[in-house]
């Protein structure tokens, strides 16, 4: 059964959704504190918590004694969104696909041990799969597991749907992840699967998802073709900033003779 939305939670998503809607575009009002706590029959507690929310998804000004305004309209994604294709597809209204290139347990090279906090020569399970929208080539998938991760994805049909649903169903504990985002040239697979020439630049990203402990479970890198995905991060002064820009000089290869 599900559990009933808190007040805030109903303030929350009715403020999100007229934004999605553009009832409120960027440089709008927000009602005030007083409207909303008349039109949800409120007292300020959970309104100024669902502002809160709004501020952390950064769609809103933090106020400080005025109103609120919207700061952008690109909607927010879920954790599911963030990490799974095939999940992020269908939130965009696309269908996903998948073509498995391989499937193969071996050991970690150096570069790869480390991203998943594992000795060289760790058994892992690498998955080599081209990733379609709506039946056309847009990604090109490599995705690595320690053994006891991977041995789900042994035993699943890899052309059948979305690997971090199997991992879920699994039990595997997927609680966070980090994106790093960067371009790079197609090298012979990529521009063989994505029909286009080598050195064509990619949107890549590489992706390592942890467990509530912070264990590395997956160690990924997606290229994405030019005009599949871009990516809108909204900050604001006074607010720590989910972006980290790093150095590019630190060359990760996940997988082998990159």
């Amino acid at each position: 059964m599900t559990a009933a939305r808190q007040q805030h939670e109903e303030i929350a998503a009715y403020l999100r959704s007229a934004i999605h809607r553009k009832e409120f575009v960027p440089g709008d009002p927000l009602p005030s504190e007083s409207e909303l706590c008349e039109r949800f029959t409120s007292s300020r507690g959970p309104v100024r918590q669902a502002m809160a929310t709004l501020r952390t998804e950064g769609l809103i000004t933090s106020g400080r004694g005025r109103r609120s305004t919207v700061l952008d309209d690109v909607p927010t994604q879920s954790f599911d969104g963030v990490i799974s294709y095939s999940e992020w597809c269908r939130q965009s209204g696309f269908e996903p696909g998948q073509a498995t290139q391989t499937v193969t347990r071996g050991p970690a090279w150096p570069a790869l041990a480390a991203s998943l906090d594992l000795d060289a020569g760790a058994p892992v399970v690498s998955v080599f799969r081209l990733r379609l929208l709506d039946g056309a080539p847009a990604m090109v998938e490599r995705l690595n597991y320690p053994l006891d991760v991977g041995q789900h994805v042994l035993s699943f049909d890899t052309d059948s749907g979305s690997i971090y649903q199997r991992l879920i169903e699994s039990g595997v504990d997927i609680h966070h992840a980090t994106r790093t985002i960067d371009a790079i040239g197609a090298d012979q697979d990529d521009a063989d699967l994505l029909q286009v020439p080598v050195g064509t630049p990619l949107l890549r990203v590489r992706r390592r998802a942890f467990t509530r402990t912070g264990a590395p479970v997956e160690a990924s890198d997606d290229r994405y073709l030019p005009g599949t995905a871009s990516f809108t991060l909204t900050a604001t002064r006074g607010n720590p900033s989910p972006l980290t820009m790093v150095s590019a000089r630190e060359p990760e290869a996940l997988h082998p003779g990159a």
